[in-house]
């Protein structure tokens, strides 16, 4: 983030400006600072990193390069006091920076730079293999969590298959603009602001059938692949819900469409 009253709000963005006037760029990341790898990353250190920038930026980049370091050396230059000041280092080592976090932060760095390579060669090397052209669709809740997980697989998974992906949110009767809670209007709108973030085409549809909306929308933007978070099944809706579940899994199957479902 930048510091208050500069033109831009993130420096990201200051980079897309400065590319935008024609000036080339060298700049380096973290990978705990990719967007996309938000929920990957907290996984592995217990941390959820604040500060974020969207896949789409690294996407502009004409080369990536892993500057790879093993985690002994880190740790070694941790200590030496290169990275923090002397009365931050204990807790660094004790938190963020122990060696089966930066292990594990290692090979997800390896993993993205493999990726980037790979695409790279598709775009170079074009092979015709007959197989489908994937799409992606992320349908998602007004709750708070589970959609941005569900937002950033689909990205990930679109960045992959060098493909777009698209964000859905089926508003009911039970969300209409004088029902919904405050919290969830907010939830909803960070998730839009997210998925346009990561590059995402966002889709809003009023209906009382969130089933039938997803099936019509697979069946007009051609999608392969569905990820939808885990349903929450009620004693009382239970049937209902089950029913609902149901058809969407006979009509996607009938379709070919993949589902991922996220917890």
């Amino acid at each position: 983030t930048n510091i208050e009253g500069s033109k831009n709000e993130k420096r990201w963005q200051d980079v897309t400006d400065i590319l935008e006037a024609g000036i080339s760029v060298i700049t380096a990341v973290n990978i705990q600072h990719l967007e996309g790898l938000n929920e990957d990353v907290q996984d592995i250190t217990g941390i959820e990193i604040k500060e974020r920038i969207p896949d789409s930026v690294l996407e502009q980049a004409d080369e990536v390069v892993n500057i790879d370091l093993t985690a002994d050396e880190l740790v070694k230059r941790l200590r030496a006091g290169k990275i923090y000041k002397p009365e931050k280092i204990q807790t660094a080592l004790n938190n963020f920076f122990k060696s089966e976090n930066i292990l594990q932060l290692r090979e997800l760095a390896l993993k993205e730079v493999a990726l980037r390579v790979e695409k790279k060669v598709e775009s170079a090397v074009p092979v015709n293999t007959g197989v489908r052209h994937e799409k992606f669709l992320a349908c998602i809740s007004s709750q708070e969590k589970t959609p941005r997980k569900v937002i950033r697989k689909a990205a990930r998974l679109a960045t992959r298959y060098n493909t777009k992906f698209f964000v859905l949110y089926v508003q009911t009767p039970r969300e209409s603009i004088d029902r919904i809670p405050l919290a969830n209007q907010r939830y909803l709108s960070n998730h839009f602001k997210l998925a346009a973030e990561l590059g995402g085409e966002i889709i809003q549809v009023q209906s009382k059938s969130i089933p039938d909306s997803i099936i019509e929308v697979c069946r007009e933007k051609q999608i392969s692949t569905v990820c939808i978070g885990k349903p929450a099944f009620t004693l009382v809706s239970v049937f209902r819900a089950c029913f609902q579940y149901r058809k969407l899994l006979n009509s996607l199957s009938q379709m070919n469409i993949d589902l991922i479902i996220l917890a």
